[in-house]
């Protein structure tokens, strides 16, 4: 980077250290009847090695993802626009614009946010990017586990294999 003029410099450390989340693009996630978010990756593409950041839009009515916690990860919401519903820890709280989530991981945490009101629910999600990770999922009895690169692996507890199973 130092054989780049001032300019291009200044350029260059724009582009890998600051975002803003209203112009980048957004990924459709829809499944009815219960989920649906348009989601951004703000931290992709920067120097962000530690932290992850996304910013969620939820229509009324509707949810990001199923009811979780982390084994490994951490991680902040804060509330941009509209309110709802965070169920944590088997309770429902409402959230407004200007609150600042903190979920820490392990089980005694479950959670997901629910847009209950009229209008969308915009948020940013930040978290913690320790890989791999395991999430499990207490209204469904998954397990799933993400590896640092390819495919997640997600498993029901029921169909869990004994530990010798398949070896000689």
């Amino acid at each position: 980077m130092s054989e780049l003029s001032g300019e291009e410099r200044v350029q260059e450390l724009r582009r890998k250290l600051i975002r803003n989340f209203n112009g980048l693009p957004r990924e459709q996630f829809l499944r009815e009847p219960l989920y649906e978010s348009q989601v951004a990756g703000v931290s992709d593409g920067t120097l962000a090695r530690k932290l992850g950041c996304g910013f969620d839009i939820v229509p009324p009515g509707k949810q990001s993802c199923p009811y979780h916690f982390h084994h490994t990860q951490e991680e902040m919401f804060i509330i941009l626009e509209g309110s709802g519903t965070l169920r944590v820890a088997g309770e429902r709280l409402p959230v407004t614009a200007g609150d600042v989530i903190f979920i820490p991981c392990g089980p005694d945490y479950p959670h997901h946010l629910i847009n209950t009101s009229d209008a969308p629910l915009k948020y940013l999600s930040i978290s913690t990017q320790e890989r791999p990770e395991v999430c499990e999922y207490p209204d469904s009895g998954k397990i799933g586990i993400f590896p640092s690169k390819g495919d997640a692996f997600l498993q029901r507890r029921e169909n869990a294999l004994d530990y010798w199973d398949g070896e000689p």
